[in-house]
C-alpha cells in the first residue's frame, strides 16, 4: 500500500511506469504480429517445403532403414534421428528425449501425425528432430539479453526523469522554506526550460513577499517607536488624575499599550535569532520560582520541578519573558477549572523542558495549530482577560527558536499542555 501511495504521489515514477507499459505493449504487439505473419507464411510456403524435405530424408535412410545411412545423415546435417521398428531400434541422441516437433498441423491435412515423423513400408517409424548445437540456446540467450536491455532502458529512463524533474524537488523545498518564513537561499535555476522559468517565477514571488513583509515590519516598528514617547507622557499625565476607578482603568489600559509595544519590539529583535541573545549560565528551577514570586504571587499553581537540573547557557531576560507568558496563558485559560495549572521541569535527551498544563476547556485542533502565530487568538471576542493581544505564545516560539529549541502545544484532555524545549548546549 505504501508503494501504491508513493506511485500516486510521484510524477517521475508514473512516467517511468508509463514508459515500461508502452515498451511492453509495443513488444507484445510486434511479436504477435510477427507470429501471425510467420504462421501464415509457414502454412502457405514453408510447410510444403519441409514436408518434401523430410520425405527425401526418409527415402535416403531407406526401407528397411539403413543404420549407416542414418549415421552419415546425422553427421552431415544438424539433425537427430530416432528409428523404432521390428528390425532396428536406434537413437542418435539417446541422452536427450526432448524432440523438436514442427508447428501443429490441421488433422485433415496429414492424418493427425507430426510433420517430422515418417513410417516406412516395413513398419519402422523414423522421427526427425533438431540436433545439438549452440544455436539451440540462442533464443533463450537473445531473450535474456532483450529483457536485460529493456530493464537497462527503464533504469536509464528513470534516472533521466529524476534528473528532468529535479527542479520540482527544488521548487517544493523552496516553497516549504517560504511557508516557514525563510526566504534564503533562493531556488536554484538548473534548466533553461519551463521548469527553470517556474523556479525563477517562484523566486520572484518570494522576493516580492519578502519585500512586502519587510515594509510592513518596518512600518510596525516605526509606529511602535513613535508611540513610546506620547504613551510615556500620557502615563505621566494619568498619574496626576485624582485616585479612583477611572484613573485605575486608564493606567491599566496604558500599561496594556506599553506591554504591546514592548512585545512588538521584542519580537522583531528575536526574529534575528542567536544574535539577539545574551547567554549566561542559568538554573531553570530558580528562574521559574523567581518568575512566579514576582509576577504571580497570588496565583495557585502546582509545581513539579525536577531536582538537580543541569545549568544551561540561556538568555535570562528572554526566557523570563517566555515563562511569564506561558504561565499567564495557563492561568487565563484555566481560570474556570477546579484544578490549578501544573508546572513541570525536566532534563531529557539533551534538552531542558519547561511544561505548563491548564485544565480549562481547551481548543479545537484547527485552533491549536495556529496558537503560536502572531496576533492569532482563539477567542474571537478579543477580551484582554481571556486572550490578550495574541503575541504571548508567538514570543514564546521565537524565544525557543532563537535558542535552537521549539515550542510544542498538545491537547491534554482536558486543557492544553505547552512545552518549551531548550538545548542544554548552545549551537
Amino acid at each position: 500500500m505504501s508503494l501504491l501511495r508513493r506511485l500516486k504521489r510521484s510524477l517521475g515514477m508514473r512516467l517511468v511506469l508509463l514508459f515500461l507499459v508502452l515498451a511492453l505493449a509495443t513488444t507484445g504487439i510486434f511479436l504477435a504480429g510477427m507470429q501471425r505473419a510467420l504462421a501464415a507464411g509457414w502454412s502457405a510456403l514453408l510447410r510444403p517445403l519441409v514436408a518434401d524435405y523430410v520425405d527425401r530424408l526418409a527415402a535416403e535412410i531407406g526401407s528397411p532403414p539403413d543404420l549407416r545411412r542414418a549415421q552419415a545423415l546425422v553427421q552431415r546435417l544438424p539433425l537427430s534421428v530416432r528409428i523404432d521398428g521390428p528390425a532396428l531400434q536406434w537413437d542418435s541422441h539417446p541422452q536427450r528425449r526432448a524432440w523438436h516437433r514442427a508447428a501443429p498441423h490441421d488433422d485433415d491435412d496429414d492424418g493427425g501425425r507430426w510433420l517430422l515423423q515418417r513410417r516406412t513400408a516395413d513398419g519402422h517409424q523414423i522421427v526427425f528432430g533438431l540436433g545439438e548445437g549452440s544455436w539451440a540456446r540462442q533464443p533463450r540467450i537473445i531473450g535474456g539479453f532483450t529483457l536485460l536491455a529493456l530493464l537497462l532502458a527503464t533504469a536509464a529512463a528513470y534516472v533521466y526523469v529524476r534528473r528532468l524533474f529535479r527542479p520540482l524537488d527544488d521548487i517544493r523545498a523552496g516553497a516549504l522554506r517560504v511557508g516557514q518564513g525563510q526566504f534564503a537561499p533562493p531556488i536554484p535555476v538548473r534548466q533553461a526550460d519551463e521548469l527553470g522559468e517556474l523556479a525563477g517565477q517562484v523566486n520572484t514571488m518570494a522576493q516580492q513577499i519578502r519585500d512586502r513583509l519587510e515594509a510592513q515590519r518596518g512600518l510596525l516598528l516605526a509606529v511602535s517607536h513613535e508611540l513610546r514617547s506620547p504613551l510615556t507622557r500620557a502615563r505621566l499625565n494619568a498619574e496626576l488624575v485624582a485616585p479612583g476607578a477611572p484613573r485605575d482603568a486608564l493606567l491599566r489600559d496604558l500599561g496594556t499599550m506599553r506591554d504591546l509595544i514592548s512585545d512588538l519590539l521584542e519580537s522583531e529583535r528575536l526574529a534575528t535569532g542567536h544574535a539577539a541573545l545574551q547567554r549566561e549560565r542559568i538554573d531553570l528551577n530558580a528562574l521559574v520560582r523567581a518568575v512566579i514570586d514576582e509576577q504571580f504571587p497570588q496565583a495557585t499553581l502546582q509545581l513539579d520541578l525536577a531536582g538537580a537540573l543541569p545549568l544551561a547557557e540561556l538568555d535570562a531576560v528572554r526566557l523570563r519573558l517566555a515563562l511569564r507568558n506561558l504561565i499567564d496563558n495557563a492561568l487565563r485559560h484555566g481560570a474556570t477549572a477546579a484544578t490549578p495549572p501544573c508546572i513541570r521541569t525536566l532534563a531529557a535527551d539533551g534538552e531542558l523542558r519547561f511544561s505548563v498544563r491548564d485544565f480549562g476547556p481547551g481548543v479545537t485542533e484547527a485552533q491549536r495549530a495556529r496558537l503560536s502565530e502572531a496576533f492569532y487568538r482563539a477567542d474571537a471576542a478579543r477580551q484582554r482577560s481571556t486572550g490578550g493581544v495574541g503575541l504571548g505564545l508567538y514570543l514564546c516560539r521565537l524565544v525557543a527558536q532563537a535558542h535552537g529549541g521549539r515550542l510544542q502545544i498538545r491537547h491534554a484532555q482536558p486543557g492544553l499542555e505547552l512545552t518549551l524545549s531548550l538545548p542544554l548546549q548552545s549551537s
